[in-house]
């Protein structure tokens, strides 16, 4: 049972005593068993119990680290499950998805007063209590979604009893995070599975004998592991400093006002607040708004540059019964934690609490991480901890290569095993060989990098994402689903003027509107005068006020500039709802030659809503409007009614009902929409990149239609739009001259052929209630949702979402919250800011196009080739001078680069901490641009990840595969290398891939997709494939060569002698060399998605470099440098096979690629 959004559930548990665990006593039961038979009766010999006596003690450490990495193993084999919470002592916390990993957490208990005991536990910094009645826990209850009467009459707390009661369930206003210890982090980091594994390496490389590569790994192992610790520990600072810095404010307890330190403050406290003495005093958590008026900024959260308006509960004509919905209406009146006051204006006096006058009266709803703010926090510092990809995938993957590896090492046991004089136990440690190198060390390090690389390009662009793992998600979007206002078009409004008042639709300059027009106009808003001077408010209105030039001044008084007319005094507001479609106000004026106030009520809205509400329309009301918006302009109705010379506080037992009715109809205000300037080239450039757009909007169906025929969201020639009529429902063309009726499963094919369709809000839940199937046929194909509300938008993203869609919705931080984070990528554009950043110098041009290294801390993560070849060549030179096995120096060569992979690792880590003021709770990423650009840069780099994932695991796996051949078969053949030949090819492994990583995306999206996953038809025929062809040519040479080498004096092989040149070795070493340039060259992707290989220049000289060297080896060019590298000179006739055969593997394996490429290898779009 889901106990809230952030714990799925919750189970009981007791931790067993050490003697009682499970997994003690399997394993001392397994001891003595084995070595009763090995010790006692003898029935097992020496090589044999050493191999099981320590295949035993392996499988103990591995089992005891499951209960670190499992908390559910943890969970079977240390504790107890128990159904009473007064016995248990832990409880097991399964979150919801996206929201951290489990976790097995103590019970706080404790007795109070009447000797009850209170039982609690902690999850992510949330506090959940035990309800005895109903044998569960649940999250603490704030007090919030309360009734209107509940809040006006609040008191705060009576009495410090109160208090400390309140303090226990609802904890105090903290947002601190606990920083752990160095040891403690390095202690986690060190029991990670990528660590032990590595370790379990280094100990099966000193039963090898080789002691001075294993000390020296293990040595930088650990040091690595500390570097990522002291990061890890700076970053947890930098997140520490960004909960708000506690200061002092009155609080209303015990019947007066005290000065008490902001984090002191409790859910269910009265405060006074007003205007942030400096940029840090920060609203210090979620309040309801009792007396006074605010205005906020809100950027900290939802990224909206426009301050928002706040108003106090006891201006609002609510029944005191009613309930206020802070998540809805009730907005207006909360201040949300980690918010700016930029101005308040003091509630009325009030003799219930003295002593206020200097500020507002706000009630206390939410506390610590469960404010707005803490919620942001949280997932900052919980949702994801390791950045991966594709985990289920890389495992399963690693399975898969796993069976190779157990049948190679079956092989070398049961073949080895048929000599007699063959060490058991070496033979035992090959196979153990086997098995690990399936496993690259530096995987997981390169999947990290994939994804953090992008984090920092996405950063550079200023663009952050709180919710990393969703980066791999943008590369296989399907839908991308946009708001209009504000974010296709620009928030630059034009007033072009008013329209109805004469006849033909004409449109007239708004100075000349009549003055009623212009009354409606300069009150019908919720613009605000900061004490600069500058006024604040939503665009639009800000335009309209401008266009008829009047003049906002203090107290909500609005005069003309230049007509002598009467100003205007706004008594009340009905702020505008996107769900009524409409705002009203009440406002006065005094008429010329008298001094009596006359109220009249100015109403704006859609003018459809409205058009019920006139008490006359003019005959051509319909057609205007239609016109109007057809043509792209945005339109809405104004109406008014004079109620005479009546107070305002009279007005408060009128309905808003009854104040809409029996309107005068005073025009329409016609206002256009420009569209951003790079909209029309992003939405192009999205739709020839194989993905479908559709347009989600509150705004008008006609209008939304002119701008989607603008931006190519529709193709055809005919746009349908769902459209109600005396109750029967029916489509209809924009212009009116086709109807269809058809609404049946049937004829949904047809018409998403032939027609584009534009769904209204009321047209969504008309077929949602009585069309479902009808509805999920059509609705992948819908260009157009307008009028439709934010819950509208989030349910249109849920369906496409339960169809198998992979959406993306960008909008802005306010009315598409919901979508926006349902979506499986939420952009959320901040309005108001700039388009583009200003680039200073050529390198952050460079930047942002993602053709140079991302740079940290002052320091570019590229270094000049030469200088890394010269750094990579200087390792072995400073060895000792003792001569060291091939392998060593091969497995020295592989941990450079891993040295150079995680020190990348370390800076990208750094460059991806996001902090409050980029992040936004509105969505996973958060662009501080405002232009939609960002949406492509998002897919870039989705892309990007997935492919760079693609092409490196189709590299490891047939890496992978040649190796189990090559450590099985030809180990038992005795084939070896010398140090000059494990050198030089662990240089060209180490630099591939490190010029791999080095990739950059391409500036454009491309038209062909990438596929989504690793497990395809394409990656599974093409690795295959390529192995047979790779298995093909070294099973055949190998043939060759022991054909013509002298015959083997032993059946077998002696494969405990020194190396010496030979035909076999030579042979052997050639072709892996070639297998290991064609697996790279071949299987690099590139274009379209990436840099290509001759755009590659590092990557392309080192793979042509290293093939034009192979090929001098084999055809005997440079007999003093095959000399030197320990290559035999080969008869012409076998030289010619050998040549011939190393071209072949190059020249089939691509062809074999690019076949199963061309077939099989592009990504499809779904719709």
């Amino acid at each position: 049972m889901k106990m809230d959004y952030l714990v799925k559930s919750a189970s009981l548990y007791t931790l067993r005593p050490v003697s009682n665990q499970l997994h003690l006593w399997v394993f001392v039961l397994a001891y003595g068993v084995f070595f009763y038979s090995w010790l006692i009766s003898g029935a097992i010999d020496d090589e044999v119990g050493l191999i099981g006596s320590f295949t035993i003690g392996i499988l103990q450490i591995i089992i005891s680290l499951f209960c670190f990495w499992s908390v559910d193993i943890k969970c079977f084999l240390m504790c107890k499950k128990e159904k009473s919470v007064l016995v248990a002592s832990h409880v097991k916390v399964v979150p919801t998805a996206n929201n951290g990993s489990k976790e097995l957490v103590k019970l706080y208990k404790e007795k109070d007063g009447n000797d009850r005991i209170k039982i609690a536990f902690t999850f992510q910094k949330s506090r959940y209590w035990w309800n005895e009645e109903k044998g569960e826990f649940e999250a603490v209850k704030y007090p919030v979604n309360r009734s209107v009467s509940f809040y006006s009459s609040s008191k705060g707390f009576g009495s410090s009893q109160d208090l400390a009661t309140a303090t226990e369930y609802f904890g105090a206003n903290s947002m601190t995070m606990d920083i752990p210890e160095f040891k403690e982090l390095f202690l986690e980091r060190a029991t990670a599975p990528f660590f032990v594994f590595q370790v379990f390496c280094v100990l099966l490389w000193c039963l090898d004998a080789y002691w001075y590569y294993s000390v020296f790994t293990l040595f930088m192992l650990v040091a690595f592991e500390g570097i990522l610790v002291q990061q890890q520990l700076r970053n947890m600072s930098e997140v520490r400093k960004m909960g708000n810095k506690p200061y002092p404010i009155q609080v209303y307890r015990e019947s007066k006002w005290k000065s008490i330190i902001s984090n002191e403050l409790v859910a269910g406290d009265v405060v006074c607040v007003g205007r942030a003495k400096d940029e840090f005093q920060l609203v210090p958590c979620d309040m309801l708004l009792l007396k006074g008026s605010c205005i906020v900024d809100e950027s900290m959260l939802t990224g909206e540059s426009v301050p928002q308006m706040k108003e106090s509960l006891e201006t609002g004509e609510y029944d005191p019964d009613k309930i206020v919905d802070i998540e809805a209406d009730g907005k207006l009146h909360v201040l949300f934690g980690g918010t700016k006051i930029v101005q308040h204006t003091q509630g009325s006096k009030t003799s219930q609490f003295k002593g206020h006058e200097n500020g507002c009266l706000a009630f206390v709803l939410r506390t610590g991480f469960d404010t707005s703010q803490g919620k942001l926090l949280r997932t900052i510092l919980f949702g994801v901890k390791r950045v991966t990809a594709n985990n289920l995938e890389t495992f399963l993957f690693i399975l898969f290569l796993l069976i190779f590896a157990i049948a190679a090492a079956a092989y070398l046991w049961i073949e080895g095993s048929r000599n007699p004089e063959r060490n058991r136990y070496k033979l035992f440690l090959e196979c153990t060989l086997i098995l690990t190198s399936v496993v690259p060390p530096e995987l997981p390090i390169e999947l990290s990098l994939a994804v953090n690389s992008s984090l920092a390009a996405l950063a550079k662009l200023m663009v952050w994402c709180t919710e990393p793992f969703r980066i791999p998600f943008a590369g296989k979007i399907d839908i991308c689903a946009f708001d209009k206002t504000g974010t296709l078009t620009t928030d630059a409004l034009v007033v072009q003027g008013i329209a109805g008042l004469v006849p033909n639709g004409e449109v007239t300059d708004v100075i000349d509107a009549p003055y009623t027009t212009q009354q409606v106009l300069a009150s019908c808003h919720a613009l605000a005068l900061l004490e600069d001077g500058s006024i604040i408010g939503d665009p639009l209105e800000k335009a309209a006020l401008l266009a008829i030039d009047w003049h906002l001044s203090r107290g909500d008084s609005v005069v003309s500039k230049k007509a002598k007319v009467p100003g205007v005094k706004i008594h009340y507001r009905y702020h505008f709802q996107s769900a009524l479609k409409r705002m009203t106000v009440i406002a006065g004026y005094v008429p010329q030659g008298t001094n009596e106030s006359v109220c009249f009520v100015a109403v704006k809205g859609a003018p459809e809503t409205l058009r019920p509400m006139f008490a006359k329309l003019p005959e051509d009301y319909d057609s205007t409007y239609l016109n109007l918006s057809r043509s792209g302009a945005r339109v809405l109705a104004l109406g008014r009614r004079e109620i005479g010379p009546v107070t305002p506080g009279s007005l408060r037992d009128v309905s808003r009902e009854e104040l809409e009715s029996r309107l005068e109809f005073v025009g329409f205000v016609v206002i256009s929409c420009p569209l951003k300037k790079d909209s029309k080239r992003v939405i192009s450039e999205i739709l020839q990149s194989s993905h479908s757009v559709t347009m989600i909007t509150g705004d008008n169906p006609l209008t939304a239609c002119h701008v989607a025929r603008e931006l190519k969201f529709t193709r055809q020639k005919t746009t349908l739009i769902l459209t109600e009529d005396k109750q029967s429902w029916y489509w209809e063309s924009v212009h009116q001259d086709i109807q269809i009726e058809e609404l049946s499963e049937d004829s949904s094919k047809s018409l998403i052929e032939k027609y584009d369709i534009c769904l209204t809000g009321e047209g969504f839940s008309y077929l949602v209630t009585n069309h479902p199937k009808f509805l999920r046929k059509i609705i992948p194909h819908v260009g157009i949702f307008a009028r439709v509300t934010p819950k509208q938008k989030e349910a249109v993203i849920l369906m496409l979402k339960e169809m198998g869609y992979v959406t993306l919705m960008c909008g802005d931080g306010t009315n598409d919250v919901g979508a926006l984070k349902h979506a499986h990528a939420g952009v959320a554009i901040i309005s108001g800011a700039p388009e583009s950043p200003k680039l200073q110098t050529k390198r952050d041009k460079e930047v942002q196009n993602g053709t140079t290294p991302v740079k940290t801390s002052g320091k570019s993560t590229r270094k000049p080739a030469a200088a890394s070849a010269k750094a990579a060549i200087k390792l072995p030179a400073e060895r000792p001078s003792p001569p060291m096995d091939p392998r060593e120096v091969r497995r020295l060569k592989a941990e450079e680069m891993r040295q150079r992979l995680m020190k990348e690792l370390e800076e990208l880590e750094e460059a991806s901490v996001v902090r409050l003021g980029d992040a936004s709770i509105a969505a996973p990423f958060t662009s501080k641009l405002s232009s939609v650009e960002c949406v492509c840069q998002i897919i870039k780099q989705g892309r990007c990840t997935l492919v760079t994932t693609l092409q490196m695991f189709k590299i490891l796996a047939l890496n992978a595969l040649i190796m189990a051949y090559s450590q099985s078969v030809l180990y038992l053949e005795g084939v070896k290398f010398s140090d000059g030949q494990a050198t030089l090819q662990g240089l060209l492994l180490a630099g591939c891939f490190l010029f791999i990583s080095r990739s950059k995306p391409l500036k454009t999206l491309s038209s062909q997709r990438p596929l989504p996953n690793i497990f395809n038809l394409y990656t599974i025929s093409t690795v295959i494939l390529q192995f047979a062809v790779h298995f093909s040519c070294l099973i055949f040479l190998v043939r060759q060569a022991i054909a013509a080498s002298p015959p083997r004096e032993s059946e077998f092989a002696d494969v405990e002698k020194e190396f010496e040149p030979n035909i076999l070795n030579s042979t052997v070493y050639l072709i892996s060399m070639a297998l290991q340039v064609a697996t790279i060259a071949v299987n690099y992707r590139g274009h379209p998605f990436m840099e290509s290989l001759t755009e590659n220049r590092p990557l392309l000289y080192a793979l042509f470099g290293s093939l034009a060297f192979i090929f001098s080896l084999g055809l005997g060019i440079i007999p003093d440098v095959a000399q030197e590298f320990s290559i035999v000179d080969f008869e012409p006739e076998f030289r010619s096979i050998l040549v011939r055969t190393l071209a072949a593997d190059v020249i089939l394996s691509f062809l074999i690629d690019r076949i199963c490429l061309a077939l099989c290898g592009e990504g499809r779009p779904k719709l």
